[in-house]
């Protein structure tokens, strides 16, 4: 999928097909850290020095805005950050189509025993706030990860997550009214 549309994609995610969405690509420090992400993802597969500049502009936003998203971790389109400050993520992780992450979460690797390196979370995702999802661990589609669970097993699709250890209660339209703005008709170009 070109990077375009991706952040096309990411934007309606925040402003919701708005008439002008300038405002959000100006003074959104959500969107504003997301697309940074996106470029600098984008620039890892050319010139060392396209992919340093990227680095280092990435870093900065890190620093002003609180967040750690690593630019080699695969994130699909229609990322959205709620809330200013804290989410930190993998490298190795990945995150599928229309995920919303609120503000201190932390998805992470294992280094050790059955469950060593980093979670894959599928599509329609709504991460509350200081949740943590760690190990090599699959969460499935159209899942609610509710504020402060700490996950770290398999999640299937479909299911509502809660606590410490997490307990699932299965649910269809998990995520419905949660996640909203989600992009449509997302095939690859």
């Amino acid at each position: 999928m070109k990077l375009i549309k991706i952040m096309k994609c990411d934007l309606y995610r925040v402003c919701g097909g708005e008439k002008n969405p300038l405002k959000h690509i100006l003074f959104n420090p959500e969107f504003k850290y997301v697309a940074c992400y996106r470029l600098t993802n984008y620039f890892l597969g050319h010139s060392a020095l396209l992919k340093t500049v990227w680095r280092v502009i990435l870093k900065s936003k890190s620093i002003k805005y609180g967040y750690e998203i690593a630019p080699e971790c695969s994130i699909g389109p229609g990322l959205r950050l709620v809330h200013r400050g804290g989410v930190c993520i993998n490298p190795d992780a990945k995150i599928g189509i229309n995920a919303t992450i609120f503000h201190g979460v932390t998805i992470g690797a294992t280094r050790r025993g059955s469950k060593k390196g980093s979670p894959v979370i599928g599509d329609r995702v709504w991460i509350g706030s200081n949740a943590t999802i760690v190990g090599n661990i699959t969460v499935g589609d159209d899942v609610l990860i509710a504020p402060n669970t700490y996950i770290n097993r398999d999640i299937p699709s479909h299911c509502i997550c809660l606590g410490n250890p997490a307990k699932m209660i299965e649910r269809a339209d998990a995520t419905e009214y949660y996640i909203d703005n989600i992009c449509e008709n997302l095939e690859d170009d």
